[in-house]
């Protein structure tokens, strides 16, 4: 058999056999070999312009009232006094309540270096019980974005929980905001019971870290 055989062959190979629908499709020269415009796309960097102090954008065309109203749209409502001339927002967690049907709310104080100062657990949990997080915090300088909330427990060395949540952007304001986080439950029973270590962060969509909260808690059979 010649070459052209083997050729015509591989051509019959290659078409539907007995109409059963087989598609085949070649490659022509044109799709296997990059365009002129590809190549120019390849070349071309998206150009960022230089960035501005959110101070700077709010007060920039500040006597056109439509475009104004547009931007408190985008931006939010946004509080001038807590506005800086620097591009960093500044986030500060003020509180952890931990809510609960069971008993009183308990409002706990964030120190700023996210290291309770008592020596024993933060808190206590009773077991069985439900309970809800609620974090107040503010928000000045410049708007965060994607701030979001992570949670990870251990007991004796081993991962037991984690959990991410986020929070949302926020506008700079003098009012503290407050997120409340959805409902648990804690676990029950006497091997649940004990002491638990637990790292927390609030970060941003770029990554910024702005607290790293590690503490201990209990889990016992009643509320303290």
């Amino acid at each position: 058999m010649g070459l052209k055989d083997e050729e015509n062959k591989a051509e019959e190979s290659s078409e539907d056999p007995k109409g059963q629908g087989t598609l085949s499709r070649k490659n022509s020269h044109s799709s296997l070999c990059p365009t002129e415009d590809e190549d120019e796309d390849d070349d071309k960097k998206l150009e960022l312009g230089p960035m501005i102090a959110l101070k700077e954008q709010l007060e920039k065309d500040k006597e056109d009232e439509s475009l104004m109203r547009w931007k408190e749209q985008l931006l939010g409502k946004v509080d001038f006094e807590e506005v800086g001339e620097t591009f960093d927002p500044v986030v500060k967690i003020l509180n952890l309540t931990i809510r609960s049907p069971d008993r009183d709310d308990m409002v706990l104080t964030v120190p700023e270096d996210g290291k309770p100062t008592s020596k024993g657990p933060w808190f206590t949990l009773k077991e069985g019980s439900k309970y809800t997080l609620v974090f107040t915090f503010r928000v000045t300088n410049n708007i965060v974005s994607g701030l979001r909330y992570s949670n990870t427990v251990w007991k004796t060395g081993i991962k037991v929980y984690g959990r991410k949540e986020m929070l949302g952007t926020f506008s700079p304001q003098a009012e503290p905001y407050t997120h409340v986080m959805f409902e648990e439950s804690t676990p029950s029973g006497m091997l649940v019971r004990g002491s638990y270590s637990v790292k927390s962060k609030f970060v941003d969509d770029d990554d910024k870290c702005y607290l790293e909260n590690n503490y201990t808690f209990d889990i016992r059979k009643n509320w303290l």
